[in-house]
């Protein structure tokens, strides 16, 4: 039966969930159908399988462990959300290891979220929700060092700055958001609506060519509008 949302509700987000342990799988899957608005349509054991599935079931969310056998997250995420994909889904990304090269391996992969398995259910919904959005949230954790190691990794000529040059309102989106900060926390700070921020987000992307709040990011890194 398909579960169709009362009038006025919020459609339920629909999370796939990959991982080769099967008490983590499960653990997770307990944890997403407990929060409210999501439900997982599907589960997978390996990187081959979650692929298979995904492009069978068209779930709005991919929740992927990176290390699986077989096919491992980061190249499931290639094949569902790379740049070469025709109509790419949203991926989440969670792993037990905190290594920065699994975290730019995932993001270059296209994933739109990464998380540790360690991240709590707040933050683990916050990220589900975001991805549905089209947004983009790794974990607060990691987000500093991961950007400052980017940016080390990436010295030499910084990019050009935009045709359209940003506004004072838009460097300061882009510099909250570059420390890792969520779009309600950016409202409270800038005394904005989220509205407004979000729109704020959307002009970014547009005039940085970019495709989420991570790649802002890292834009504001490569630019050493943020020190590394």
């Amino acid at each position: 039966m398909i579960n169709t949302p009362e009038h006025g509700a919020q459609p339920m987000i629909r999370v796939l969930v990959a991982d080769d342990q099967d008490i983590v799988r499960a653990g997770l899957t307990m944890l997403l159908d407990a929060q409210p608005g999501i439900e997982v349509i599907g589960e997978a054991a390996d990187g081959r399988e979650a692929v298979t599935l995904a492009q069978r079931l068209r779930p709005d969310v991919c929740l992927l462990d990176i290390r699986m056998p077989g096919m491992d997250g980061i190249e499931a995420t290639r094949q569902l959300a790379g740049p070469d994909v025709a109509d790419p889904m949203a991926v989440v990304v969670i792993t037990t290891f905190d290594l920065d090269e699994y975290v730019h391996g995932a993001l270059k992969a296209g994933a739109r979220g990464f998380l540790l398995k360690d991240a709590g259910p707040a933050l683990l919904s916050q990220a589900i929700h975001a991805a549905a959005d089209g947004d983009a949230l790794i974990a607060p954790s990691i987000t500093a060092r991961l950007l400052a190691t980017f940016a080390e990794s990436h010295r030499g000529q910084p990019p050009p700055e935009p045709v359209d040059p940003l506004t004072d309102r838009e460097e300061e989106v882009l510099l909250h958001v570059a420390q890792g900060w969520t779009n309600a926390e950016i409202a409270d700070a800038l005394h904005l609506s989220l509205s407004t921020v979000k729109s704020h987000l959307a002009s970014l992307m547009r005039k940085l060519n970019t495709r989420n709040r991570v790649e802002i990011a890292m834009w504001a890194y490569e630019t050493h509008r943020i020190p590394a």
